[in-house]
């Protein structure tokens, strides 16, 4: 269960293939011993329980699922048929399991961004920027995990001397009205949380943000790599893999609540140095040596 439009979405593109290449890896191989059905749920929450209710109903052997909204309703369908996740933040603190460890019940998977990567964006961005003393935060009140990078946001910036003022983007027509309402403060920059939403308009925001001369920075490298100024974020292709290795070891026999919840090990900081210089910002040359790669 994915929370995009269709499979034409930039992220699915990126993201399904790896997990799929995966499996076929570790001799799972679509049409052959395994079969995929894929519901793209979007962020609506009513389509999101109607999809879950389908997917139970039809007795798969195993789900999977990209979102916390999806795997809350998944959880609430079904206390038996094993759940893979990836893409979800902090599911302890939402209550989505009880122990990252040992899981325990029918859910195991990979977390995205803890908490405090939201004090490590507004540094970088700082780092970039320097004569920033404002910063615009988009993000969604309705997940959890945004929120608590948010109050992450709020916590670091004292140390940083710099102003948060917060917006929840709710569709495509509210992303040029507050990005422009952000560029109006001089010195304010941008920091991009991770979500749907904002993962399916990324390329709108990306664009946006630098005809308004607002240095941002992005949680996925495929926002630098379409000309954001700097990502900060973890290897979401291996965690996909990681995501196929999971359910292949359940679809053997093992049981998800027996595997632990893996936290992120790898992260890339990206930096993009056109759009740095459209800005008119000069990156050190330790930021840049500090970088996983420079696009030039």
């Amino acid at each position: 269960m994915l929370p995009f439009d269709n499979a034409d979405d930039p992220q699915v593109r990126q993201l399904w293939p790896a997990f799929k290449q995966r499996l076929r890896e570790l001799g799972w191989v679509e049409g052959r011993n395994i079969q995929f059905d894929v519901h793209f749920t979007t962020q609506d929450i009513d389509r999101i329980r109607v999809s879950a209710a389908e997917l139970v109903a039809s007795a798969p052997e195993l789900l999977v699922v990209w979102s916390n909204p999806g795997l809350a309703a998944l959880k609430l369908a079904t206390p038996t048929i094993p759940i893979v996740f990836a893409l979800v933040g902090d599911p302890v603190g939402t209550g989505l399991v009880t122990n990252l460890a040992r899981p325990g019940g029918n859910i195991t998977g990979f977390q995205n961004f803890e908490p405090a990567m939201g004090g490590k964006w507004l540094e970088i961005l700082k780092e970039i920027a320097p004569g920033l003393r404002r910063v615009g935060v988009v993000y969604n009140q309705n997940i959890a995990a945004n929120v608590d990078l948010l109050r992450n946001v709020e916590a670091a910036s004292a140390l940083t001397g710099m102003t948060v003022t917060a917006t929840e983007l709710h569709n495509a027509s509210d992303i040029e009205r507050t990005l422009t309402e952000f560029a109006q403060v001089p010195s304010s920059g941008l920091i991009v949380m991770p979500n749907p939403l904002n993962t399916r308009y990324n390329e709108v925001i990306v664009g946006l943000a630098a005809r308004l001369h607002l240095p941002a920075i992005y949680p996925f490298q495929l926002d630098s790599e379409k000309g954001g100024l700097v990502s900060y974020g973890f290897d979401t292709i291996e965690q996909q893999r990681g995501a196929a290795t999971y359910v292949s070891r359940i679809l053997k026999g093992e049981k998800a609540g027996d595997l632990p919840v893996q936290a992120p090990t790898k992260y890339q900081l990206v930096i993009n140095l056109k759009a740095a210089k459209a800005l008119g910002l000069d990156v050190s040359p330790q930021l840049q040596q500090r970088a996983d790669e420079v696009i030039e």
